[in-house]
């Protein structure tokens, strides 16, 4: 059947079932695939033994039970309170809890988002020391502190923890600042590596990448998901260490840029980074939202943690203008229906140009099966013949589908937008649509979407002349609809916004055509 198919409708169907399955596969399944590869700027030396006799005995080993303390809950430390978290220090000097307080941030149950918690091993701010001894001993002695609460409520508050290792001392000075951001001081006479924790757990996801990503001073990033570590690999010269999920993140960042990280999987096949160092060492970290206008708060390089996958070059500038509108509408969703608009109007010279082409194509489909069925043994003069069809009507048979294809980019750049803005958490749009970073919730937006993409397809002028193809076609609004039932309203919003841009376009285009035509056929019969 697929042998009998014109080009273009062969890459038309093509374009469409590669788009029904980038969708489904980027939501229904964990993606396995990395932001950049360009590892090449980025030393690993896994096996470099100079700084260490053996790596193995060295790293920081997640699966031996003496690098870390018994499986039971230590006693609290230190309180600390903000306005949009609650944290806390344990006896062993760890960030223990950091529950987000905002109801923004409330999961879909009503519940406060946690972002770290007790079982979450790694914790934050834990250190283990390369000298099996001095390990046992820190995790054995507890810590003091110079403060038991911290009320960043009015501002800024630090706190000096102090752990006594027989002949050595631990210190660790923390300033933490209402934002949810720290400065990190340490000094220790030995070698240790310490860690910005486990990755947040609160929203686990086949949407997003989940796992760690460096950055090295040059900017080249790498992006190790979860059960992808290789062992005990070691990164050089870096300068951002972020674990993150989709919305939330736990990360160190060095201006000197100069850390040395080591990867290993844990138990959970989540990702662990640890940070190798000696003596004193002063880093900046962070736990919380990933929200873009936060991040550049606190360092304008740390927007990188928002992870956009293969068309980032477009997700950045996208989100700017999307949050620039929101800036002047106060309402994520008429952003959103705004954006759409205005991305429709910039790409409205391709997309016309596809419609005329499928109109053309239309009009002398007649002639097209007629020439099909005379030179149906004769491959080349039928290939002969149709091209000066095409050139005698001024028709492309690749013409409606390469629009498509060129604007496939800004498609997928703004699905990843969609999906990656925090921004969207909690934000309304109209009526029942209360959280457009969740599906919605009576399934009207998906409905209204299937719908328009059915009276789009029921306009659009095709040269379908297989009844089966012609069936495959007429299920695409049903299959898309199935799968934008469970998406977040923001996304399927965009669709739907976009599929009303489409049906009102091509209805406008086909009123113009059917005009030009007549006026043809008029001037004809004058003649």
């Amino acid at each position: 059947m697929i042998d009998k198919l014109s080009t273009q409708a062969r890459l038309f169907i093509a374009i469409v079932l590669s788009m029904v399955f980038f969708v489904a596969y980027d939501y229904y399944f964990l993606p396995k695939k990395q932001l950049d590869q360009n590892s090449t700027s980025i030393e690993q030396n896994a096996q470099n033994t100079q700084n260490a006799p053996a790596i193995k005995q060295n790293a920081p080993d997640a699966q031996n039970a003496q690098n870390a303390p018994a499986q039971k809950q230590s006693k609290i430390l230190v309180k600390i309170s903000a306005p949009d978290f609650n944290a806390s220090i344990d006896e062993f000097g760890r960030i223990s809890n950091f529950i987000l307080s905002n109801d923004k941030f409330k999961n879909e149950e009503g519940e406060q988002t946690t972002l770290i918690a007790p079982s979450h091993e790694p914790l934050p701010l834990e250190v283990r020391f390369a000298n099996t001894e001095l390990n046992n001993l820190a995790f054995k002695n507890t810590y003091s502190a110079s403060s038991n609460e911290l009320d960043l409520n009015t501002g800024a508050k630090s706190v000096i923890l102090t752990q006594n290792l027989g002949d050595k001392t631990l210190i660790k000075e923390i300033l933490f600042y209402p934002n949810g951001s720290y400065d990190l001081k340490v000094s220790v006479d030995a070698d240790y590596f310490i860690t910005a924790g486990h990755r947040p757990s609160a929203q686990v996801d086949g949407y997003t990448v989940h796992g760690t990503m460096l950055r090295t001073s040059s900017d080249s990033l790498e992006i190790i998901e979860d059960g992808d570590a290789k062992g005990d690999e070691v990164f050089r010269g870096i300068d951002l260490v972020a674990s993150s999920d989709r919305y939330y993140t736990t990360l160190f960042y060095d201006e000197n840029k100069n850390l040395e990280v080591y990867i290993q999987n844990a138990k959970d096949e989540s990702t662990l980074a640890f940070i190798r160092t000696s003596g004193a060492l002063m880093l900046k970290g962070f736990i919380g939202p990933k929200n873009n206008e936060l991040l550049k708060s606190i360092n304008p390089r740390l927007s990188d943690v928002v992870e956009y996958g293969w068309f980032t070059f477009i997700s950045k500038p996208m989100f700017a203008f999307l949050n620039w509108l929101y800036g002047y509408l106060g309402n994520w969703g008429w952003a959103i229906v705004v954006l759409t608009l205005i991305i429709r109007v910039i790409l409205f010279p391709l997309t016309y140009k596809g419609m005329v082409s499928m109109n053309k194509l239309k009009d002398i489909a007649p002639k097209m099966r007629e020439l099909q069925a005379k030179y149906k043994g004769d491959p080349a003069k039928l290939n002969a013949h149709m091209m000066e069809l095409y050139k005698k009507h001024g028709a492309n048979p690749m013409g409606g589908c390469l629009p498509i294809l060129l604007q496939i980019p800004v498609f997928f750049a703004i699905y990843r937008v969609l999906l990656n803005a925090i921004e969207l958490k909690g934000a309304e749009w109209i009526l029942w649509v209360n959280d457009l970073a969740i599906k919605d919730p009576y399934f009207v937006l998906p409905i209204l979407m299937g719908a328009s993409m059915y009276l789009q397809q029921r306009i659009t002028p095709t040269t379908f002349s297989d009844p089966m193809q012609e069936k495959l076609m007429r299920w695409l609004p049903v299959i898309f609809t199935f799968f934008f039932l469970m998406f977040p309203a923001g996304l399927t919003l965009y669709w739907f916004i976009n599929n009303l841009c489409s049906l009102l376009q091509q209805y406008l285009v086909n009123k113009m055509f059917a005009k030009h035509k007549a006026e043809e056929i008029a001037a004809h019969k004058q003649a």
